[in-house]
């Protein structure tokens, strides 16, 4: 399933965006950023698993809506993981409100995951 290679490519670059601010931004960042920055790598990496797990659960039981499960946490990286990078990076402070739209896309995702799951069985 084409989700799995998505999932796979963005651990990939949850990998290497983590890299980046461990050997790239350190003593560049104050803490407050370095903080928000790692707080940004670990969703993504949490979310990018959830991508390459979900369509194994689409296989294991026939769950009918894996795609959109998957489009939301991906939308979730971009907007919740995306705007915290460039946040801590850049200091623009109004980034902080697009922060929520992605909070939002990984709680339907998840949420739609549960319900998916519990009515395939």
């Amino acid at each position: 399933m084409i989700w799995s290679a998505v999932g796979a490519l963005a651990l990939a670059l949850a990998v290497a965006l983590g890299a980046f601010g461990a050997h790239g931004l350190r003593g560049r960042l104050d803490a407050y950023s370095m903080g928000i920055y790692e707080k940004a790598v670990f969703y993504h990496f949490l979310h990018a698993l959830g991508i390459l797990v979900v369509p194994l659960f689409a296989r294991l039981t026939a769950m009918p809506r894996a795609g959109l499960v998957c489009a939301l946490l991906a939308a979730g990286i971009v907007f919740f993981s995306g705007s915290l990078y460039l946040l801590a990076v850049t200091g623009t402070r109004w980034l902080g409100a697009v922060t929520p739209i992605g909070g939002v896309c990984f709680i339907l995702g998840w949420l739609i995951l549960a319900y998916s799951l519990a009515r395939a069985g």
